[in-house]
């Protein structure tokens, strides 16, 4: 994993002082590009990894070769940590070596870190939405997740009504490039999409967050429910195999192959809260969509198209 990669080059640059992205490439069985790719990642986060260029250059650590990571401003450190920690999260290897980092800083250090490590998860499965770019507001989140801080939020709901509230961040996750912020309210625990918060103002007002938490576990709870209320209708579909991947991009998650192809189309399984959700993201299918069941969303798409008939059938 890429968290496993980082921390390995950072202790490999400590060790060695400089090296060259084949070096890296030949140590830890990637390629050249790879390699360049995690050493250009590092720098980026703000950990003091540069070029050298000419005859015998390579990559090497500001300050020479280290045994341990005392060379590290407080900021870098923690830039560090958000790289890596989210990985960590579901690598064995990578806590391990994240362990052994934190040990190896000063102790001044260790808290920030830590938090940094824990301020954000990465989920890769979407929920069938077009990837979007990273907020601009992440970046002062995480700062107040880190620093335990709370932050007064302009946010626009579904309905684009705003609503200003002071929320304590607990985390972030990225979602298949859709960021979230987990935040305790005056309401208990609540999630925001971050591409709808208006406006986040950092506070010097200290942050609440419960003893035991674990942002990982708290994220899996919300997903749980999220997906509860995701799939509460299900249909089943007939399409031409070709069509399958379209439909995993509509549909994210609540999309399952039912059985072998037949005579060159899926059975495939879909899931939305309603049948009337289902019935519009198949209605610009036309006849290249079968329904086999529900009645209900059978129901919605005859109605659907006796509206647009309605509508647009005077015309011709």
């Amino acid at each position: 994993m890429r968290a496993d990669r980082l921390v390995a080059v950072l202790l490999l640059m400590q060790s060695r002082g400089r090296v060259t992205a084949a070096e890296l490439a030949a140590e830890l069985e990637v390629s050249i590009a790879t390699a360049r790719r995690d050493l250009e990642a590092l720098s980026a986060a703000g950990v003091p990894v540069y070029p050298q260029p000419g005859r015998g250059g390579g990559w090497s650590l500001v300050g020479g070769a280290r045994t341990d990571l005392t060379g590290l401003t407080a900021t870098e450190a923690q830039a560090l940590f958000l790289l890596v920690g989210p990985v960590a999260a579901v690598s064995a290897e990578a806590r391990a070596a994240l362990r052994k980092l934190v040990r190896a800083l000063p102790r001044t250090f260790r808290a920030d870190a830590e938090a940094a490590a824990d301020a954000t998860v990465v989920d890769p499965t979407g929920w069938g939405e077009r990837e979007r770019p990273r907020p601009a507001t992440v970046d002062l989140l995480q700062t107040a997740v880190i620093r335990r801080r709370k932050v007064r939020l302009t946010y626009a709901g579904r309905a684009r009504e705003r609503t200003e509230r002071l929320v304590d961040p607990w985390g972030l996750i990225d979602k298949d490039d859709v960021w979230y912020l987990l935040a305790g309210t005056d309401q208990g625990r609540r999630t925001f999409r971050v591409d709808r918060i208006v406006r986040a103002e950092p506070t010097d007002e200290p942050a609440e967050r419960p003893d035991d938490f674990a942002l990982a576990t708290a994220w899996q709870e919300v997903v749980a429910e999220i997906e509860r209320r995701r799939s509460r209708t299900w249909a089943t579909v007939l399409v031409e195999e070709r069509f399958v991947p379209i439909l995993r991009d509509q549909f994210g998650r609540h999309c399952h192959i039912d059985g072998e192809p037949d005579g060159g189309r899926a059975r495939v399984r879909l899931a939305a809260p309603t049948p009337l959700d289902i019935a519009r993201h198949l209605a610009g299918w036309g006849t290249m969509i079968e329904v086999v069941e529900p009645r209900s969303v059978q129901d919605e798409l005859a109605r659907i198209g006796a509206e647009l008939v309605g509508r647009y059938a005077g015309g011709r």
